[in-house]
């Protein structure tokens, strides 16, 4: 939900404020498209790769040409060779045709749940480890080897350039005023037809729910958000809209865009304690909430939903 103007904003002025001289040093900027999807409730940045790799793409180009980038890293989870292989062959093709203005390093990354967090990701292109860094410096000062850095989702770079196609009244045109255009979301659990699909931001979580087929058996609760999100009780979650708005004053959040739905015949409490034993396994173990606060609760939950 940052807004991505302000973080190309930031990146630019850190450019410019190093003067030709400086700016000739530092080769430019960086931009890093954020494809990682460490949660693991997530299909969308995947599905958009697959399916639509050149609109990623002409947003990169984009976006490193408005924060004067010279480089840029297409990030992916090293679990889908394929879709590397594919990428790979998509950004051959258009270096080919001459229509590169940056090069275009596509890069699989290994790692768990924070492997996509940005300056997580920045410290594993700059060979460290894959663990979120202390700030300041924040990326935009300095990220990738030193440069000020642009990370960006890959599905806001689509996004930015279909903007760039078509305009911002376009873009517009869907949406709320708070919450304009379009977003993937990922809904899966105890629905008929588990999917992908891109909506209106706004739209009723009923709404999604019946265009993946409806539940599949009785329901309870919605885990809107992924697994930094909240549960929302069933029925009342189905007349909630999909903004971050909403959903924040519902208990959820928007977050990467997921829906999971879960029947009656689970136990929301044993869901959540296996959610928070996840959780706990994925601590980078650098602060003292995370390392030891995460493990006590999952300790906490096991004993209340498994005893």
């Amino acid at each position: 939900g940052f807004p991505a103007a302000r973080k190309m904003h930031a990146v630019a002025a850190a450019i410019a404020g190093r003067g030709p001289g400086l700016l000739r040093a530092a080769r430019g900027s960086v931009l890093v498209a954020n494809g990682v999807e460490s949660e693991p409730a997530s299909g969308k940045d995947k599905m958009l790769l697959s399916r639509s790799p050149h609109l990623v793409l002409d947003g990169i180009a984009l976006a490193a040409a408005a924060v004067g980038a010279s480089r840029a890293y297409l990030c992916l989870h090293a679990g889908h060779p394929g879709l590397a292989g594919q990428l790979r062959a998509a950004v051959t093709e258009r270096e080919r045709g001459g229509v590169s203005q940056v090069h275009v390093q596509v890069t699989e990354v290994p790692g768990g749940y924070v492997a996509s967090q940005e300056t997580a990701l920045i410290s594993f292109l700059n060979g460290g480890p894959q663990r979120p860094a202390f700030v300041p410096p924040r990326p935009f000062e300095r990220g990738v080897h030193g440069r000020p850095t642009l990370v960006q989702n890959v599905e806001t770079l689509a996004h930015l350039a279909l903007i760039a196609r078509y305009g911002a009244a376009w873009f517009r045109e869907l949406g709320t005023p708070q919450s304009a255009g379009s977003a993937l979301i990922t809904v899966s659990g105890a629905v008929r037809e588990p999917s992908v699909q891109e909506i209106e931001l706004g739209t009723r979580i009923g709404d999604l729910l019946d265009r993946a087929g409806g539940p599949a058996e009785p329901p309870q609760a919605v885990l809107a958000g992924g697994y930094f999100g909240g549960w929302l009780p069933y029925p009342a979650a189905l007349n909630v809209r999909m903004t971050d708005v909403a959903l924040r004053a519902a208990g959820a959040a928007l977050g990467p865009g997921v829906l999971v739905l879960l029947p009656e015949s689970a136990c929301g409490l044993a869901e959540t304690a296996r959610t928070i034993g996840y959780l706990a396994d994925q601590s980078a173990g650098q602060c003292g909430p995370c390392l030891n606060g995460l493990p006590a609760l999952a300790a906490a939950f096991d004993e209340v939903a498994f005893a």
